[in-house]
């Protein structure tokens, strides 16, 4: 594990409270597996951080989009504080060099990773918050996924694509999409799979992911985009 310091460095945050980030990193299998170690585990943090990182986003979504309804704001939001968008922000800040995990969980290079990070980027919030105050959190999390939003909007990638696919194709062609894995790679704990959409006996487009269901919204997004129906 790096030096947290260079964290903080890459953040723009000196904690006050250097016990506050190093929980925030330390994953509950660490603890289970060293108990002597006085650092508790993270998922209290997260707890504090998942509800910091809602009342941020919401207000920041309230403002920026004045006109859009309830409905939409909320679908808005979930893009982009789920498990893919926040792990994708872990990983661009590192994170997985600075997280203590089991010898197994550190293995683990799939979906399960994906949480891990999900919930440490929490996690990191909720120790900023309480360590900074309301404002450096703000901060953290305008520098981290702010800047995601105008993309998920412009791509309509807020809605879910499997079933916007099925309105479209309805509508358009008259037909229900179908589903069918076409390939499936990897080791049990870190699989990827290939997914196909299908109109009637067309393959439309095909897409990737690391659960069938996955590929399957990936195959959907990809299926708006060959029949342009992205915006429409």
């Amino acid at each position: 594990m790096k030096d947290i310091s260079l964290f903080e460095k890459k953040i723009g945050v000196s904690f006050s409270d250097k016990g506050l980030i190093n929980t925030a990193f330390t994953h509950r299998s660490y603890i289970n597996e060293n108990p002597h170690i006085e650092t508790g585990h993270n998922e209290r943090l997260e707890f504090l951080g998942d509800a910091v990182l809602e009342l941020i986003i919401t207000r920041y979504l309230f403002d920026k989009y004045p006109n859009d309804p309830e409905g939409e704001l909320t679908a808005y939001r979930s893009a982009l504080v789920n498990t893919i968008s926040l792990a994708e922000s872990s990983e661009a800040l590192e994170v997985n060099d600075f997280l203590m995990l089991s010898k197994g969980e550190a293995k683990d290079a799939g979906r399960a990773r994906q949480h891990i990070l999900a919930n440490a980027f929490e996690a990191i919030i909720g120790a900023i918050y309480l360590d900074q105050g309301y404002d450096a959190a703000e901060k953290f999390i305008s520098e981290t996924l702010y800047g995601k939003i105008d993309k998920i909007v412009k791509e309509g990638s807020w809605r879910d694509a499997k079933s916007w696919v099925q309105e479209k194709s309805q509508e358009e062609v008259g037909v229900t999409p179908a589903y069918a894995v076409l390939h499936e790679t990897g080791p049990d704990h870190d699989k990827n799979f290939t997914a196909g959409i299908y109109f009637g006996d067309e393959l439309i487009a095909k897409g990737k992911g690391k659960s069938k269901q996955d590929a399957e919204q990936d195959a959907a997004r990809e299926a708006l985009k060959v029949r342009g129906w992205i915006g429409k």
